[in-house]
């Protein structure tokens, strides 16, 4: 194998420097940085492998930090450090390459003191991994200690500790086939991924997200809105579900995500959808009032349910912007209302595993709205049910 270029290290720490500062998302400094250090596939992969793996076992790469150098570092020396340890401890690439390519791209005036820490850790490393069963949960598969407290509370330590290390193993690819474009019967599931999905017969998702659809169960000939469509797999199979028949509106608030929603509906053969920009946290337009048969409102949540497919979310994620994401998830809700029909459906969806923003937020919208009722509700957890955490709620209007 070539060796890779050393300005994937560089290229790493200049990444997480920047995701220090909060503005960028994890993926889209892989992109940026693949881009702008001109990285092959090979080298990109590897950059993605060093980010990843910081972001997932950043207070265990910390803590063996710690143990191999007293003392204060600056932020950029300590990022530095983090891809050298990362290297070492996660990733287990060989010592030399690891240390001497970290070592290459730091400032002349620290490279001493990384390659002397890295040189311990790499010494110490079975020591490391030997103690570490004896580290505090949190820090062992590095999560925050108000997450881990949290959920120790909602779940118990052991499934807690389950969770925490569910987070910390990269998500699989899963392909669900596009039930408007289905592959030949029998055919198994394509190696080449990428064509499939270019072919429009498959699309990437998570098995989780099939259940909000089906609890929709929309059907032929219905008028359906997906309120926060983007990028539109539930709206690809609601509209195989509908066999492209009757009406399905696709909504999103950010009118940036809308081409990359009309792409994957039209790769997938959706011919039954239109597309509007719409902020649900405002009322309806006066169109949509008791316009729709049934609405899917996959709302905006804290994520706690898809922690290892979007890494970075934990460090990110604090008690609070769970206790704000309520109000804008309740007031989403309650503005579709207006839109549905007596008698019609909805699904309140997430991809949380917090109940919170589940089964009591739906709870209490169900006090101050009578007319509706709840016909159904699931809560998909990974410790359970071996795929991400998900929830759906079927809402149904009394018919007047």
């Amino acid at each position: 194998m070539a060796k890779p270029a050393k300005n994937v290290r560089r290229a790493a720490v200049s990444a997480l420097r920047a995701w220090s500062k909060g503005h960028v998302y994890a993926d889209s400094l892989i992109d940026r940085h693949a881009e702008r250090n001109h990285l092959n596939s090979a080298d990109r992969a590897l950059l993605k492998a060093i980010l990843m793996g910081v972001l997932r076992h950043r207070s265990l790469i910390d803590h063996c930090i710690s143990l191999s150098r007293k003392g204060k570092l600056d932020a950029e020396t300590r990022d530095v450090l983090r891809v050298g340890v990362c290297q070492l401890l996660v990733l287990k690439i060989p010592d030399h390459a690891a240390i001497y390519e970290t070592v290459e791209c730091a400032r002349a005036p620290v490279r001493g003191l990384i390659n002397a820490v890295l040189r311990r850790v790499a010494h110490h490393r079975a020591r490391f991994v030997r103690e570490m069963d004896q580290l505090e949960p949190a820090t062992q598969f590095s999560h925050p200690h108000w997450l881990f407290k949290r959920w120790k509370k909602l779940f118990g330590p052991k499934n807690a500790t389950a969770l925490m290390d569910w987070n910390n193993v990269p998500a699989e690819t899963h392909l669900r086939p596009n039930l408007l474009n289905p592959p030949t019967p029998g055919e198994p599931e394509p190696e080449d991924h990428i064509a499939a999905i270019d072919s429009g017969q498959y699309y990437i998702t998570d098995p989780s997200t099939a259940r909000a659809p089906e609890l929709l169960a929309p059907k032929p000939g219905e008028t359906i809105l997906d309120a926060c469509a983007a990028p539109g797999g539930k709206a690809i199979q609601i509209a195989g579900l509908m066999k492209n028949e009757g009406s399905l509106v696709c909504s999103d608030s950010n009118e940036k995500r809308l081409p990359r929603l009309e792409e994957n509906l039209t790769r997938c053969g959706v011919k039954n959808a239109t597309i509007e920009v719409h902020d649900w946290t405002e009322p309806a337009p006066e169109k949509w009032n008791q316009f729709f048969d049934a609405i899917l409102l996959d709302v905006p949540c804290s994520n706690t349910g898809v922690l290892r497919r979007r890494v970075d979310v934990r460090w990110r994620l604090k008690a609070q912007d769970i206790e704000e994401l309520t109000v804008i998830q309740k007031k989403i809700l309650t503005h579709a209302t207006t839109c549905i029909k007596p008698g019609g459906r909805i699904v309140y969806s997430t991809c949380s595993i917090d109940p919170e923003e589940n089964i009591e937020l739906v709870e209490s919208f169900l006090k101050d709205h009578p007319e509706f009722t709840l016909a159904d509700h699931h809560q998909l957890l990974p410790f359970k049910d071996d795929c991400d955490g998900a929830f759906a709620a079927l809402l149904i209007r009394k018919k007047e």
